[in-house]
């Protein structure tokens, strides 16, 4: 059932990001003092890539407030602070999502400012807003985003609070392509296996802590459910003994996400609890992964993206035992919702 991974296709999916990392570094640095919170607006997938940059922003900034929304949700809420010391990240991978266009054209009557990050500047998000960054046409647009938002985050993080590890975040980005292409092609025999394991399971749970979980939510999500049709959920591993826990048995299938990052212990706690209860246990841990040309002290900020890199590849396995394509949906962009 083994697929060659396609290295070189992995390379070319973050060109455009890569190019852009600079120009967001640099954006970041510039507006840095004239802000005092900023607040993540997107669907799915740019969702929880803006949740990762949240917890880093929350955990480094001694001075900026952060919240994250859904733009639908954000429409109902008007929150009353969008104020214009706000800086509004919108996050649209195709450009144009309806709900987060919605929400960009009711931020132009707010004094606030507002940034998008989408792939190219034809697209409609990227005219809704007064400062698109581009990353260029992708199909690794969850990691391809968190590269050019990081970017603008650790320009913001550097000149407003004195972060000393802005130099080593853009060598860690400009590395982190080849490393996702190493990683997937390394975990690909291992995935083979996992695969084959799982391939009958209808339901697959997912635990991960921290900014971490966005790599949870994107595969249990927006490629187990959305791609394969699986009751795939994603667990909070702060959320999982009040209440989750409980569906653990000996045959209950469960994939755990460990990071390197201050929510570990978390997931210690969830690995020690399901070593004892259950046999159908995957465990990642990027502790295992080189992540070659990574700075160490950048490695707990981009390993949810490696960790894509390395499952990304149980489920393109799955696909083929299933005879699904990960490209074929039943809804999605075919009727109307």
């Amino acid at each position: 059932m083994a697929a060659r991974v396609d290295q070189d296709a992995i390379l070319a999916a973050y060109d455009g990001a890569l190019a852009a990392v600079p120009e967001a570094a640099a954006f970041g640095r510039s507006i840095a003092h004239d802000i005092d919170r900023i607040v993540f607006v997107g669907c799915g997938g740019p969702n929880r890539t803006m949740l990762s940059a949240e917890y880093w922003v929350e955990h480094l900034s001694l001075s900026l407030e952060t919240r994250r929304y859904f733009p639908a949700e954000l429409l109902a809420l008007a929150p009353r602070r969008l104020d214009a010391r706000t800086l509004v990240v919108l996050g649209s991978k195709s450009g144009t999502t309806p709900e987060t266009l919605a929400a960009a054209a009711y931020l132009k009557d707010l004094p606030c400012r507002t940034v998008g990050i989408t792939q190219t500047a034809d697209r409609p998000l990227a005219q809704a807003v007064q400062t698109p960054l581009l990353m260029g046409k992708s199909d690794g647009g969850h990691a391809a985003m968190f590269m050019v938002l990081q970017a603008m985050l650790g320009g913001i993080l550097a000149a407003r609070d004195g972060w000393d590890l802005l130099d080593p975040l853009l060598s860690s980005l400009r590395a982190l392509p080849q490393v996702m292409a190493d990683t997937a092609a390394a975990n690909d025999a291992r995935a083979t296996e996992e695969a084959r394991i799982y391939k009958d399971d209808r339901i697959l749970y997912h635990v991960a802590a921290g900014p971490m979980f966005s790599t949870a939510y994107v595969f249990g999500v927006c490629v187990l459910m959305e791609m394969q049709w699986m009751h795939s959920v994603a667990l909070e591993a702060a959320e999982f003994f009040h209440g989750p826990f409980e569906i653990v048995d000996a045959n209950t299938p469960l994939l755990l996400m460990k990071g390197e990052d201050p929510s570990r212990p978390l997931m210690e706690r969830v690995e020690r609890f399901c070593r004892k209860y259950t046999e159908r246990l995957m465990i990642y841990d990027t502790a295992d992964f080189p992540m070659t040309g990574i700075d160490a002290r950048i490695r707990p900020m981009v390993g949810p993206y490696v960790m894509q890199a390395a499952v990304r590849q149980i489920a393109s396995h799955l696909a083929v035992w299933h005879a699904h394509p990960l490209s074929t949906r039943r809804y999605m962009w075919k009727t109307e919702y």
